[in-house]
This record gives C-alpha cells, sequence and structure tokens, in this order.
C-alpha cells in the first residue's frame, strides 16, 4: 500500500515529504499568539455577560457538569466574514457515564454581525444617473491569497497553489469587532495566522448526494419558561490542565528506497525451520484480521505522534474503526486513488451526519481529537479528579459536525447552538 493512501485530501508532492490540507493542533506549555485556543482549563465566551444555557452545561447520561476538552477558534472570514465562533466540547469524567450517548457534548458559539454588503446605502438618483463625460474605469481584480500562509504564516505549498480549501481557526478572531490579528507571519518552527483575506471566497454547499439524503429533522421548538444559568466554577470537578496550541499543516515523510551494494550477492535460501513459517503465517493472520480504518488511522497519526487534533472544515475525519455506528454515517471516508485522495470537501456532501436541528441545513465535518489529547489532559490528574468515581477517558477519536449554514442568533448578539458529535471508543480488551 502506498504510504499516502489515507481519509485526508488534498496531497501537494514536496520530494522528501507529502503536506495535505489538513491543519494539526499540537498542545504547548509555552504560550502562543493564540489567545482562544486551549485544551482544558475553564471556557471563555464570546460575551462574558450572556454565557451558554445552564443545561448545556451538563452530561447527558448523569445530568451533571462536565470538564472542558476543547475550546477553539472557529473564526472562518473565507467562509463566514461576519460572523464570530468559537467551538467547546465537553467530556463527563463519571465512570458511571463512559462509553454512554450524551457523555461527550459539543457547544458552538456564534456572534452575527452586519454584512458589510447589506450595510452600503443605496445610491441617490443623483449617483444613478450616467454621466458620458465621466469615463466607467475597470475595477481591478484583486490576487487570490494563499490562505495557508496568509491566515497562519504556514510556508505555501511547494506547488505554488495555496491550501485554500479549509481555513485554520487557530487565530484570534477575524470578525468585525476583533483587534488586528496578532498572529503575524513567526518564524518558520510555528505557523498559525498572519492577517484574515480581505474578500470572501466561495458559498457553502446546502446539499447531500441524492444516494445518501437523509430527512432534515424539523426545527426545535423555542423553549418557554426560565433559562438556567450557566453553573458556577464551584459546581464542576476540579478542570483539566490548561494548554496552549500550536498549529501546523501536516505533513509526512516519504519513506526512503533501501540500496544493496553493488558487491552484495543474493541467494535463495529454502526455509528450513518451518516454526519460522509458522510465525510468519500467524502474523499475516493478525493484520488480515484487524480492523482496516484502524491501522490506516494508526499509521497516519504516527507520522506526527503529538498531534491531539485534526481541523479540515468541509473535509473527512480520519476514522478510528469501521464497525460502529460513527463509521456508517461516512460511509466514504476513504477516498484514495493511486496514493492520492478525493479534493478537499468531497466527503462533505457523502455524510450521513444528522442536519442542523435549528434551521435544518446540512452539517460537515470541521474537527476531531485523536488519542494524544487523552495522554495530555490526563498527565498528572491523579488525585485531583472524582476519586473512585473518575474514569480515564477511552475513546479513539471524538468527530464534531456542523452546521454548513453556520445558524445563529440575530444580529450582533452572542448565541449557541449544539453541534453533533460522534465518537469512536477505544476497543474492549
Amino acid at each position: 500500500m502506498d504510504p499516502y493512501d489515507s481519509d485526508s485530501s488534498g496531497l501537494e508532492d514536496a520530494g522528501d515529504y507529502t503536506e495535505t490540507t489538513v491543519l494539526l493542533g499540537y498542545a504547548s506549555t509555552e504560550p502562543t499568539d493564540d489567545t482562544i485556543s486551549h485544551l482544558g482549563g475553564w471556557p471563555t465566551w464570546l460575551d462574558e455577560n450572556n454565557p451558554p444555557p445552564g443545561d448545556l452545561a451538563n452530561c447527558k447520561v448523569c445530568n451533571n457538569p462536565m470538564l472542558l476538552l476543547l475550546q477553539l477558534n472557529g473564526d472562518l472570514p473565507e467562509h463566514f466574514p461576519d460572523d464570530e465562533r468559537r467551538l467547546y466540547v465537553f467530556g463527563c469524567p463519571r465512570k458511571v457515564c463512559n462509553r454512554k450517548p450524551g457523555s461527550i457534548r459539543a457547544l458552538r458559539g456564534i456572534r452575527k454581525f452586519k454584512s458589510s454588503q447589506s450595510s452600503k446605502q443605496k445610491p441617490s438618483s443623483e449617483e444613478t444617473t450616467p454621466n458620458p463625460e465621466i469615463q466607467q474605469q475597470p475595477t481591478p481584480t484583486k490576487p487570490k491569497p494563499d490562505l495557508g500562509s496568509a491566515l497562519f504564516g504556514a510556508p505555501p505549498s511547494s506547488s505554488g497553489s495555496s491550501l485554500t480549501a479549509n481555513a485554520n481557526p487557530f487565530s484570534t478572531s477575524s470578525s468585525p469587532s476583533s483587534q488586528n490579528n496578532p498572529f503575524a507571519p513567526l518564524p518558520p518552527a510555528s505557523t498559525l495566522a498572519a492577517k484574515p483575506p480581505q474578500t470572501p471566497v466561495n458559498k457553502l454547499s446546502e446539499s447531500f448526494a441524492s444516494k445518501v439524503r437523509v430527512s432534515s429533522p424539523p426545527p426545535e421548538p423555542a423553549v418557554s419558561g426560565p433559562v438556567l444559568p450557566w453553573p458556577p466554577q464551584s459546581a464542576f470537578p476540579p478542570p483539566y490542565v490548561e494548554y496552549h496550541l500550536d498549529a501546523e499543516y501536516e505533513t509526512l515523510s516519504r519513506p526512503s528506497t533501501p540500496t544493496i551494494p553493488t558487491n552484495t550477492t543474493v541467494e535463495n535460501i529454502e526455509e528450513e525451520d518451518a516454526s519460522k513459517a509458522g510465525a510468519a503465517d500467524t502474523k499475516d493472520t493478525f493484520e488480515s484480521s484487524l480492523d482496516k480504518s484502524f491501522l490506516r488511522f494508526s499509521t497516519r497519526l504516527g507520522y506526527n505522534p503529538e498531534q491531539v487534533l485534526r481541523y479540515e472544515f468541509r473535509g473527512t475525519p480520519l476514522l478510528y474503526s469501521s464497525n460502529d455506528a460513527v463509521a456508517a454515517i461516512f460511509p466514504n471516508h476513504q477516498q484514495s486513488q493511486g496514493g492520492h485522495v478525493a479534493a478537499s470537501g468531497g466527503g462533505a456532501s457523502r455524510n450521513r451526519v444528522p442536519r442542523c436541528t435549528k434551521c435544518g441545513s446540512e452539517r460537515v465535518f470541521e474537527l476531531q481529537l485523536v488519542p494524544h489529547t487523552i495522554t495530555v489532559l490526563e498527565d498528572g490528574r491523579e488525585g485531583i479528579g472524582l476519586g473512585k468515581n473518575d474514569a480515564g477517558m477511552e475513546w479513539g477519536t471524538i468527530i464534531l459536525g456542523v452546521c454548513a449554514a453556520d445558524c445563529g442568533p440575530a444580529e450582533g448578539q452572542a448565541g449557541w447552538r449544539e453541534e453533533w458529535i460522534g465518537v469512536q471508543w477505544e476497543e474492549m480488551k
């Protein structure tokens, strides 16, 4: 099998390594320019005076407050130039809730600002009357930005074409209310966002492939009665230690081809030890019995073992298993051909993620957490958790699907949406 045969999109050949359009997140104990995104710790809100409703803080199994696993700056200026976004993933640490639906939940914080298009005033009659003495000047065409370097300070791809399909959320807010982006280009060792693009790019598609279309659920009814406040910190278990996040595009090193010295003689040697042959047969049988998705997952993560999350808006997740309900939602998760894979976003219209319960739009993949997150968050947690009721995390990957239309509250207000979470758990031994 080609070593680059995998689920991610947009491979760029650079000789000794291959760069993909997947953005990898890495935990860091050192502060980064991103002051919003982090693992663990306490969440911060778009409007600290308007936190989410309190019921969104609770595990659906035990109804107790959960711990923050991830907070991510989700601004996507080329898709939603007038939206400020944050993504949150929470998990219940209690043993009784482990492996049960609702023990891991995700929120999308959203604040919409007035569109720059709608803010333009209608021209007066004098302005609309053509003046023959004034020659119309052609509008210059702006060059298409290289989003890889413009958004993150990441080095441009070797082929000269930017990895523009998906934007890096690891940047400070690019909404109209934000300050200047502090992610000016950093030295090559650190690759985070610089200035956001000044012109919006393509609009999102709103349709599924007909053969995998699922019925749109009805919009949720308006909630009546008082809204429960977000619980105070004293109501939560002790949080995980907070880690900063750094990011860079995924690179896959190309394995070297072994060379045989010219003075070496190769002879055919018959296998004399039958036990060796038996051991080889056992190895082949063992490997054939393993889940191919798990082998692909392990191999792909092995190229960059310190990664804690994978980000590719409208991309395709890297599945931990092909034998559970989550895998059935992504039937075309592997789209590889000759070592290369389907273009970015190819899997978005073929998934079966439940549609947004607020507006009925399709949901698309945005990010996933991978097992090294567990290692990072649980390091040193012994003795500060819930004692005998505390359980270690046992998931293989957490996949987040979000509303493709980025639906939200009225203009200028901060609001909240619960998004779809797909959890693939570790195999039981």
